[in-house]
């Protein structure tokens, strides 16, 4: 007997809007990389805007601290591994690989890009795109995109301008975050911080469309 089929993590509704954003947002990363590509100096829109937020202290300092902590290695796995473990709890075994999946290959990416663009910050630590901004936005778009899906326990998901927009503000705020800690602490340059935020925006819709299409496989189908 075959059982109904799961539903999609990224509903239809959403998916021509997000894919646009992730278009665009794939070519800023590409765009702001090869402008920034083996440089170790920042340019000038990062010298205008760090001057801005430059030494924040107490309690802003604080605050900054333990944002950057939320994307440090144990801070991370802290709290996808709570996130995941609620999705299972929940049994939504498709939510989960969705988030450890969507956050672990942002991530990934740019640590990969910095590699490859070799832009550098304090003398040779490797800076574009931002891994903690990118880990931020990705975690908050893939809770975001979770929660377009339903409104209630078995109520219809938000669809259309109000998921997207839903979707949109989750990464701006989470990203903004992350990003003005990271500039205020001055372990990224502001443009770092737009192109982990960019990378993110690319990466989590294209990888959640992947796990739907994996998870619809007829060997393969998981509830999300």
């Amino acid at each position: 007997m075959t059982g109904r089929p799961a539903p999609v993590v990224l509903p239809p509704a959403l998916r021509l809007g997000l894919g646009l954003m992730a278009a665009f947002a794939a070519l800023v990363v590409v765009v702001l990389g090869l402008r920034y590509a083996d440089e170790g100096e920042p340019g000038m829109v990062d010298t205008r805007i760090r001057a801005a937020v430059d030494g924040v202290g107490p309690p802003w300092r604080s605050a900054a601290l333990a944002m950057d902590s939320l994307g440090e290695p144990v801070g991370a796995t802290t709290l996808v591994a709570a996130i995941v473990t609620g999705c299972l709890l929940l049994r939504r075994p498709r939510a989960a690989v969705f988030i450890v999946a969507g956050v672990g290959i942002a991530v990934g990416t740019t640590a990969l890009l910095k590699h490859l663009v070799g832009r550098t910050i304090h003398g040779g630590y490797l800076s574009y795109p931002s891994g903690h901004t990118a880990f931020a936005t990705a975690l908050a778009l893939v809770v975001a995109m979770l929660a377009t899906r339903r409104r209630g326990r078995d109520g219809p998901g938000l669809g259309g301008t109000a998921g997207t927009l839903l979707v949109l503000a989750a990464a701006l705020v989470a990203g903004a975050a992350m990003g003005w800690a990271q500039v205020a602490l001055d372990a990224h340059y502001p443009t770092d911080v737009l192109g982990g935020w960019c990378t993110a925006l690319a990466v989590v819709p294209t990888t959640v469309w992947l796990v739907d299409r994996m998870a619809d496989r007829p060997r393969g189908r998981l509830s999300a």
